[in-house]
């Protein structure tokens, strides 16, 4: 018996945060907000070890390097752009002006993910490339995995009025940042946790 696409390692902890996005997603659907945020939190505690485990495998073939690259931005659409739409939304965001912020999130949150595939599609493909790109353009959607918290945390401490328009902010923002060509140094989480690049 034989399944495409692969299985190894270096895939599981992408898999594992799709499974947290999707439990995030039926905790939004079901009203439990502090549930699923804590869903984005742990899916993007999970991105930011996968790249580092998939390094470590140093025989993957081009097709699992490029498999790793897709379902990587796959998971992350939802993880990070779905599922904090959804929580947004359970939050009061709706209603026209909420529907289009939360629908312009996502989308530059996609536009933002294939804009990565083909940069790191291209570098991959460079023999002479680094073995990691050393800057994002645009705020990565991953990033939401920690400003998504703060929005919720810090929209509970504010009063009614104010609270609304900053939940509708936030994610206008976010959705702007993420197409906005902007250089963020990438920090070397291997590095600085292990003494070793990553």
């Amino acid at each position: 018996m034989h399944f495409i696409g692969f299985y190894d390692y270096t895939v599981w902890l992408t898999y594992l945060s799709l499974a947290s996005a999707t439990v995030g997603m039926i905790s939004a659907f079901r009203g439990d907000a502090r549930l699923a945020v804590f869903c984005i939190m742990f899916s993007g505690f999970c991105d930011l070890f996968d790249g580092i485990v998939a390094r470590t495998k140093k025989d993957r073939t081009q097709d699992q390097k490029n498999f790793g690259i897709q379902i990587d931005s796959l998971s992350d659409v939802i993880a990070f752009g779905v599922l904090p739409a959804l929580v947004f939304y359970r939050l009061g965001v709706n209603g026209t002006i909420g529907t289009v912020i939360l629908v312009c999130y996502v989308l530059c949150g996609l536009i933002r993910l294939a804009f990565f595939n083909v940069l790191e599609t291209k570098r991959q493909a460079d023999p002479t490339a680094p073995a990691c790109a050393k800057e994002f353009r645009g705020m990565p959607i991953t990033f939401s995995a920690m400003i998504a918290p703060v929005v919720f945390a810090v929209s509970h401490l504010l009063p009614s009025d104010v609270r609304t328009w900053f939940l509708h902010i936030a994610p206008a923002l976010m959705a702007f940042l993420f197409v906005f060509d902007v250089r963020i140094p990438k920090l070397d989480v291997g590095k600085l946790l292990f003494g070793k690049k990553n």
